[in-house]
């Protein structure tokens, strides 16, 4: 199978190492520009290309880690070559986006994954399945946080841009809305608050977010870009009726020393840790190349990267009107 990746930033960065862990055929990359695409393309002795267009006939998947807002457009292109796609979070900028990239690939008969890292990280995965053995009962208060710093860009930082990242409760939050549907199913209601929506210019960003699961269950999921770099912080919390499950990654370090570090020291965007020996970023394309070779189903759907973002649109709308946000039943 022939992989070609667009996007050799962070996240493209990331995929390729996962991919070199399969068997498949690393095979070009895209970037913005040529210069930026060939020290990943050299690493993994693959080509540079111009631009997807190019790309496309020579390879069988595409691998999208380019900025949010260009994921449709991308996968759209590539639904229409026939090509199988793996896109980054969020699955698209907007629902209908997401929607009609979907339909485009069920459509061309080729898989759509949505790669929504947390559910492949150990102690997530863990306490999903402590869930569905029904080892706490049935759960009804979850509390997920997730802080780190404010992406970074040497220039044009379109994490800052809402209209193409839709900010912290889109690009940083929407990790925990999906874990929070996968733990407790449907979301009915949204109720979100975040600090640069009075303060726009504020140097950090925080954002806090209640959701309402058709379940019953209620969601606290709280996010911040305020801490110094390269610091990334996760907690989690099930309560069910009849048991609780904790998680605080700085549980494993002994002392937490949170002082800034030199840019050179730290990379644009904060990177979650994970005790285990393999990257759950690798964990994740090794999935998701069984899901393409017809081994295994994946643990996450395209269906499931929609519903993430309705959710972290209906935040972003709560975010800026005050007022809870109901959610339309998703078909």
């Amino acid at each position: 199978m022939k992989v070609g990746i667009v996007g050799a930033g962070f996240m493209g960065t990331t995929h390729a190492a996962g991919w070199a862990e399969t068997e498949a055929e690393l095979i070009g990359i895209v970037a913005e520009t040529a210069d930026e695409a060939k020290p990943l393309a050299n690493q993994y002795n693959a080509r540079v290309y111009p631009d997807l267009a190019s790309m496309l006939p020579d390879v069988d998947v595409v691998d999208i880690c380019t900025p949010t807002h260009q994921h449709h457009e991308m996968t759209l292109q590539a639904a229409a070559a026939g090509k199988h796609v793996i896109c980054e979070k969020p699955l698209g900028r907007t629902t209908a986006q997401a929607r009609e990239m979907i339909e485009a690939c069920r459509k061309a008969g080729v898989k759509l994954l949505v790669a929504h890292v947390v559910r492949f990280f150990t102690e997530y995965a863990l306490a999903k399945s402590s869930v569905m053995r029904g080892e706490v009962g049935k759960p009804g208060v979850i509390r997920l946080n997730r802080g780190s710093f404010r992406p970074k860009k040497p220039a044009g930082n379109w994490f800052l841009d809402e209209s193409k990242s839709g900010g912290i409760l889109m690009d940083l939050m929407i990790h925990d809305f999906d874990y929070a549907r996968w733990i407790a199913g449907d979301v009915e209601s949204v109720f979100a608050k975040k600090i640069t929506t009075a303060n726009p210019n504020a140097p950090v960003d925080y954002g806090l977010a209640i959701l309402k699961h058709r379940s019953g269950a209620i969601s606290h999921i709280t996010g911040s870009w305020a801490y110094p770099p390269p610091t990334f912080r996760t907690h989690l919390e099930i309560a069910g009726d009849s048991g609780l499950i904790e998680f605080d990654s700085a549980d494993t370090s002994p002392i937490l020393n949170l002082v800034a570090k030199t840019n050179s020291e730290s990379p644009d965007v904060g990177l979650p840790s994970s005790p285990v020996s393999e990257s759950p970023y690798t964990t994740q394309i090794k999935e998701f190349y069984s899901v393409l070779l017809g081994e295994k189903e994946s643990r996450i759907t395209a269906e499931d990267g929609m519903a993430a973002v309705q959710i972290s649109e209906a935040a972003i709308q709560s975010a800026a009107t005050g007022k809870a946000v109901l959610l339309e039943v998703l078909s």
